[in-house]
């Protein structure tokens, strides 16, 4: 039984990815920092609740403590969490702004990696999947002809650079686990005010296809539904 640990999972992206795995039959725990939201999540989908707050190093803990506990080990682990922050013209932003961002976006991932590697490591065949965007693609954000193109969207597009990179660093460096990461697309989901044209399931289809490849998989990879992204 593959057992996945999925951040974030209360709504939207997570959740539905969830929602699927459970469908090929994963063990999934649904982290979320709202108890109330995590657990309504958890009960509709047949899931286990973790509390976690990928902001602060004693939740993060205390999910991997918990999960140790009660389940040994995890196989995949999916760092969903994500804000968007300000959009628009920059003149405004603060240093606060850029911390509350990239705390979930970047250094969430860090935390709660590092937190769970040892879970992971008791896998016979480990799978992170940081979930990314095609937002943060150099590439896509300056081809006129992409809905990337036309959004300004300074923090969160900086976070998820930072965090394709962190990907394609930390493949290198865990030659024991595999690790990549995907690019949902633009998907309706309320990060955007459900603006996206993609549906929340054809947004999960590169996240489940990574959580459900076989050993021998590629890694360091950054996927879409469409395939593989060159990282630009």
């Amino acid at each position: 039984m593959t057992i996945t640990f999925i951040t974030g999972a209360n709504k939207g992206l997570g959740r539905e990815t969830a929602r699927r795995l459970i469908e090929y039959g994963h063990t999934v725990l649904v982290g979320a920092r709202d108890r109330r939201r995590g657990e309504e999540a958890a009960a509709a989908l047949g899931a286990r609740y973790v509390p976690i707050d990928v902001t602060d190093d004693a939740s993060v803990a205390s999910a991997a403590a918990d999960i140790a506990e009660h389940e040994g080990r995890i196989d995949v682990l999916i760092n969903n969490a994500g804000v968007h922050g300000p959009m628009g013209d920059p003149s405004d932003l603060t240093a606060a702004d850029a911390r509350a961002v990239l705390d979930v976006n970047v250094i969430g991932v860090v935390r709660t990696t590092t937190a769970f590697l040892p879970l992971l490591r008791r896998s016979d065949d480990p799978v992170i999947v940081n979930v990314s965007s095609g937002m943060g693609s150099l590439a896509l954000t300056h081809d006129p002809d992409r809905p990337e193109s036309r959004v300004v969207a300074p923090l969160y597009t900086s976070s998820k650079a930072a965090l394709t990179m962190l990907t394609t660093q930390y493949a290198k460096a865990l030659k024991d686990i595999r690790v990549n990461a995907a690019d949902p697309g633009y998907t309706a989901t309320d990060l955007n005010g459900h603006s996206g044209p993609q549906t929340v399931t054809e947004g999960t289809d590169a996240i489940v296809a990574l959580a459900t490849e076989g050993p021998g998989a590629g890694t360091g990879r950054f996927v879409s539904r469409h395939g593989d992204i060159a990282w630009s």
